[in-house]
């Protein structure tokens, strides 16, 4: 695998509407430094600029995972990533912000077809957003369930048009039946301001809360049930994205905006190193030194194994699709923390080669690594969490650690 923006062995993904990969991912591309010029802003007020929002959604970033029968591109998993990825290199919480509108629009695909037409059908560019931990509590209604819930970290939520948000599903005697995600229209949450961190400031992760909203049972999805392939849509066989595994799909498109942010920082360190000298050593540019050398060396294929195994990872999930058994789910969440931690490896090692100018306000260096290591902290990349169900499932226990694998 090389590391450019479309690895060896891509195999480019065309829609009804004649988007191509290599199209996307250079409409991607081209807004790079747009987006690195409003960086520093979307960081300042916490929430990337409305305008800036509106030139990923021309550039069709939220389409990616829509069907084509609401006029999406219906790509996949590794057009996701690549695109995640180009952003990244320009601002972390950017291309965090669209890689979560674009996969959540991919989960509401799941949900029956009532459902998605009420998503997509009278908005092309629909925008859900989502929680999938279960904090939030339904109770049986007719035809549906009323739920309210808290729901922390939803990114991109002021530019939200849905949520899904998760449940747990309780009885008439409050015995917990199933865990669930809801799809509620945005217009009935409400948006605490609770997005206060070092990194990511722009994807305004703030809370959700929900009083006594009625959700159809059409809008409600079985979390047991999709972990195991199990969605209520229609099956329609010329929709095979919409049979990827639940877990894997949700899980690896986190990985795309660290490749990003990693390939960012190397960029940066390396520009610089020709330039910039090594103080208090005889090297009057960096670049001269061994040491320097070596430790650019050393992130370079930190970087490049973070590549190789997310990409391996999302190839596998593209192309295996539902017949991704419960082993190989559990490698490719291991391999998705391990990637994250490969990526902040770099970083921390890119870091430490440019100096303490890295820290600078002016010096983008210092919003990379602490965009990297926020990100790398999503719950769904705790490299434990996946190395603990990888390891059992080598070893022939089948012990669940999550539903989401």
């Amino acid at each position: 695998m090389n590391s450019s923006s479309a690895p060896e062995g891509a195999v480019n993904v065309s829609s009804t509407q004649g988007r191509s990969r290599v199209e996307l991912v250079e409409r991607a591309r081209a807004l790079q430094p747009f987006l690195r010029a409003q960086a520093e802003r979307g960081e300042a007020d916490r929430i990337v600029p409305a305008h800036v929002i509106d030139k990923i959604s021309e550039a069709g970033v939220f389409r990616l995972l829509t069907p084509k029968r609401f006029g999406g591109y219906e790509t996949d998993l590794r057009t996701l990533t690549e695109v995640s990825e180009v952003l990244g290199e320009a601002d972390g919480s950017a291309a965090w912000t669209a890689m979560i509108i674009s996969v959540t629009n991919w989960l509401a695909s799941l949900f029956p077809d009532k459902a998605q037409e009420e998503v997509f059908g009278a908005d092309l560019d629909a925008r859900v957003t989502g929680v999938a931990a279960p904090t939030g509590v339904g109770r049986r209604a007719p035809g549906g369930w009323v739920v309210s819930g808290k729901w922390s970290y939803n990114s991109g939520s002021p530019y939200a048009t849905w949520a899904a948000v998760g449940v747990l599903l309780r009885d008439e005697s409050c015995a917990v039946v199933d865990q669930a995600l809801v799809l509620i229209p945005a217009e009935e949450l409400v948006i605490e301001d609770t997005w206060h961190t070092v990194g990511m400031k722009g994807t305004a992760s703030n809370t959700l809360i929900g009083r006594e909203v009625f959700v159809p049972e059409h809008r409600v999805l079985s979390v047991r049930a999709a972990a195991e392939g199990a969605y209520p849509r229609s099956f329609r066989q010329d929709e095979p994205l919409y049979s990827s595994m639940f877990g894997s799909m949700l899980l690896l498109c986190l990985v795309g905006p660290l490749l990003g942010l990693g390939k960012a920082a190397f960029g940066v360190v390396k520009d610089a190193a020709s330039e910039k000298p090594l103080s208090f050593t005889v090297h009057g540019r960096q670049a001269d030194s061994v040491g320097v050398q070596i430790q650019v060396a050393e992130a370079a294929l930190h970087l490049r194994t973070a590549r190789l195994h997310a990409y391996d990872a999302v190839d596998q999930v593209d192309r295996e699709g539902a017949s991704l058994d419960y082993a190989a789910r559990t490698q490719v969440r291991a391999q998705a923390g391990y990637a994250a931690q490969q990526v902040l490896a770099a970083v921390n090692m890119l870091l430490n080669t440019h100096g303490a100018g890295a820290f600078a306000d002016s010096n983008p260096l210092q919003r990379i690594w602490r965009d990297a290591n926020v990100a790398a902290r999503h719950a769904g990349l705790v490299p434990t969490v996946g190395y603990e169900a990888y390891g059992k499932a080598l070893l022939g226990i089948r012990e669940p650690v999550s539903l989401m694998v």
